[in-house]
């Protein structure tokens, strides 16, 4: 599928900018490693610090995860990444599943 290509070629631009990037608060994000070594740009490792004396006891990590996993599956529409997926997302919700799904067999979890 097409969406896979321009998924690594976005994320292989973002990767060779964040190089020259400064430093985000903390924030690190890294592509993973496949069993022989190399460079799996569809699996990342990321640390999000909070920030200092922000977090709150009452916030668990389940919770932060749920927020994450929150804005992947309501993307913010005003705001679109790829013209395609939120073209999709606003008019064809069907189809902008059926697209999510077939990524997710393309590339299932690791867990």
């Amino acid at each position: 599928m097409a969406s896979g290509v321009v998924a690594r070629g976005r994320l292989t631009e973002e990767r060779r900018r964040g190089a020259r990037a400064t430093p985000m608060c903390g924030l690190v994000a890294k592509p993973g490693t496949r069993p022989d070594g190399s460079v799996n740009l569809m699996v990342w490792k990321c640390v999000v610090p909070g920030k200092e004396g922000a977090w709150k006891p009452s916030i668990s990590m389940r919770q932060i995860l749920i927020g994450i996993q929150d804005l992947l599956d309501n993307p913010n529409p005003a705001s679109p990444a790829q013209d395609l997926a939120y073209d999709l997302f606003t008019q064809n919700m069907p189809e902008y599943r059926k697209r999510v799904r077939q990524q997710a067999q393309r590339y299932p979890s690791l867990v």
